[in-house]
């Protein structure tokens, strides 16, 4: 499955509500996993970003249908990097002229 790099900024409704971000967090989790995902790692980082999600999604359609919904919500604004392993990257590499 691909993967993903999530890197969130809470908004100020995301700080205001911190003490129920636990419950969240785990809707979210779960509804991921509803949609065939799967959550790898989550992270509460200091500096330019508050979260670092990395996940698995079986396509960037579905990626981005939870990347949207989570964004609906209003705590989080998400920038979304995709991922590729060392193995696919020396795939590529191979597929080079």
């Amino acid at each position: 499955m691909p993967t993903y790099i999530g890197l969130m900024k809470l908004t100020e409704q995301g700080i205001k509500e911190i003490k129920d971000a636990p419950q969240r967090i785990a809707e979210n989790i779960k509804q991921l996993e509803e949609m065939g995902g799967k959550l790898v790692g989550m992270y509460v980082v200091m500096g330019k970003y508050d979260y670092v999600g990395i996940a698995e999604a079986p396509n960037d359609e579905i990626a981005l249908t939870f990347l949207l919904s989570l964004g609906m919500e209003g705590h989080v604004r998400t920038t979304t990097l995709k991922a590729f392993s060392t193995n696919q990257f020396m795939e590529i590499l191979g597929k080079l002229p």
